[in-house]
């Protein structure tokens, strides 16, 4: 009997790393293009607008898959959810690779948005689920809920990385970093066939039947409000970092647009782990104060004489540490005494905040910059509204949070 209980444990054991590795790779394509975009743009012709709207279209496929996730989470269960996404996202990897004009670019990012939505909407979720069967104690949710907001922040980092270092030394640049998240989700999609399912059958036949979270599972308003203008920040470094180094720091390498990414998402994940033992209202407080200072700096360094490089990196690594702090916190306020029914729908309405936040604003700067603004001008614009969105937002969220109630860890 107890060598049965061993090996069900090292099951959830290996599985919740297959599923941190899965999570990873697809979270990773969702930022793959970043570096690539001045390629794309000298092969095809494209303007600073087209450029944003090519990085944002994957929103619509996420926000979609996220929307209905439940339904399919409950047909197909958390580790089937987990399947499609990685086979999914090697679609889409596929499709890039074999479709070298602007509609298959256009189409894989739509097919990607399906994949990170997927995963996105599962992964913290089916993380929570495995981390609580390994280990029964108290602490286990909220290590598994820290390491799968890590990996959902820190992954878009790591795909921009790899991909803009493969672009500057590498002979196919638009090709290499797409075959290699194909054979990445080769590997994911062996490992996910091994890892146990956690959904249980009552759970599911609930939300077969069209009552997947109780009425009282919605996410406060501050809290979407919150998450959406924090990741709007990192969104405008994401989509266009790359042409701002090219144009305004006349610094065109794919590899420097790729590290500086790195940066700004890698100080998302620093920060979560700093504030972990944080209260959730602390994190978030802590994750406004960086962010309001970093979009300062951000402004100042496209806007001084000769404009500083230095300060544009700086400015992207406090507005990344706050963007995973506010997340952190906003996670928390959300998660915090949720029932497990609930998880998968409020994980998955905190994500649309994310992803919307990633991507649509920064369509506004890209109309602003083929419109004739300058970069100066529509970064400060840019940076009031969301400095502003996250400060009102954030105090509002605090300010919900009952007297004497204990604060979301």
């Amino acid at each position: 009997m107890t060598a049965v209980v061993i090996s069900r444990r090292l099951g959830f054991v290996s599985g919740f790393w297959i599923v941190v590795f899965a999570f990873l790779i697809v979270s990773a394509s969702a930022t793959l293009p970043s570096p690539l975009y001045g390629l794309y743009r000298t092969r095809d012709d494209l303007s600073a607008l087209t450029i944003t709207v090519v990085y944002a279209i994957f929103a619509a496929g996420t926000i979609a898959m996220l929307l209905v996730l439940p339904a399919i989470g409950a047909r197909i269960g958390r580790r089937g959810v987990m399947l499609a996404a990685v086979a999914t996202m090697m679609v889409s990897a596929a499709l890039v690779v074999a479709w070298k004009d602007l509609p298959g670019l256009l189409a894989g990012r739509l097919l990607t948005g399906v994949a990170v939505g997927l995963a996105s909407g599962t992964a913290i979720t089916y993380l929570i689920e495995l981390g609580v069967r390994e280990d029964p104690g108290p602490t286990a949710a909220v290590r598994a809920r820290n390491i799968g907001t890590a990996v959902n922040v820190g992954a878009l980092g790591i795909g921009a990385l790899v991909a803009g270092c493969l672009a500057e030394w590498v002979r196919l640049p638009l090709t290499v970093p797409y075959l290699l998240l194909l054979a990445l989700g080769a590997v994911a999609l062996i490992g996910l066939a091994t890892v146990p399912e956690t959904a249980e059958p009552a759970l599911r036949a609930t939300t077969k039947k069209g009552a997947p979270t109780s009425p009282g599972a919605r996410i406060p308003v501050p809290a979407a409000a919150a998450t959406l203008a924090a990741f709007a920040a990192n969104g405008l470094f994401a989509g266009l970092s790359g042409l701002f180094l090219a144009a305004t720091f006349n610094r065109p390498s794919h590899a420097l647009a790729g590290a500086t990414l790195f940066l700004v998402f890698a100080a998302g994940v620093i920060s979560q782990w700093a504030t972990a033992t944080l209260h959730a209202s602390r994190a978030l407080a802590l994750g406004m104060l960086s962010m309001i200072v970093g979009l300062a700096l951000l402004v100042t360094s496209v806007r001084l004489s000769t404009p500083s490089l230095a300060l544009f990196l700086v400015s992207g690594i406090l507005i990344g540490a706050g963007a995973g702090a506010v997340f952190k916190g906003t996670t928390g306020f959300v998660l915090e005494g949720a029932v497990p029914e609930n998880r998968l729908a409020l994980t998955s309405a905190l994500l649309i905040a994310l992803f919307v936040g990633l991507s649509i604003p920064v369509v506004g700067a890209g109309i602003a910059l083929d419109r004739g603004a300058t970069a100066p001008d529509t970064v400060l614009g840019f940076a009031i509204v969301v400095a502003l969105g996250v400060a009102v937002s954030g105090w509002a969220l605090l300010g919900r949070r009952p007297r004497g109630s204990p604060e979301a860890a």
